[in-house]
């Protein structure tokens, strides 16, 4: 169940991510919010082993950390993927 509710949680995360991050990502808004996800298991553990904010239970610092790591993913998914010309 933990699992279940944690992909939830980066639903959601992937949700607010997308606000903050401007543009069109190459699979659109569901593309942002599985990267999204992805950004939060990410944020968890880079922020968990940094300031020990843990997901057992419903903190702001753990939210904060699971957005900045979605964050942070969008913005490294759109600069590598770029804008490719058709030719």
């Amino acid at each position: 169940m933990g699992i279940l509710l944690f992909l939830l949680f980066g639903l959601f995360v992937g949700i607010v991510a997308k606000w903050f991050v401007p543009g069109e990502a190459p699979g659109g808004i569901i593309g942002d919010i599985i990267v999204g996800i992805i950004g939060a298991f990410i944020g968890s553990w880079l922020f968990g082993a940094i300031a020990h904010v843990t997901f057992a239970t419903w903190s702001w610092g753990g939210f904060v950390s699971a957005v900045l790591g979605a964050i942070i993913l969008l913005f490294i998914i759109r600069a590598v993927s770029g804008r490719r010309s058709a030719v």
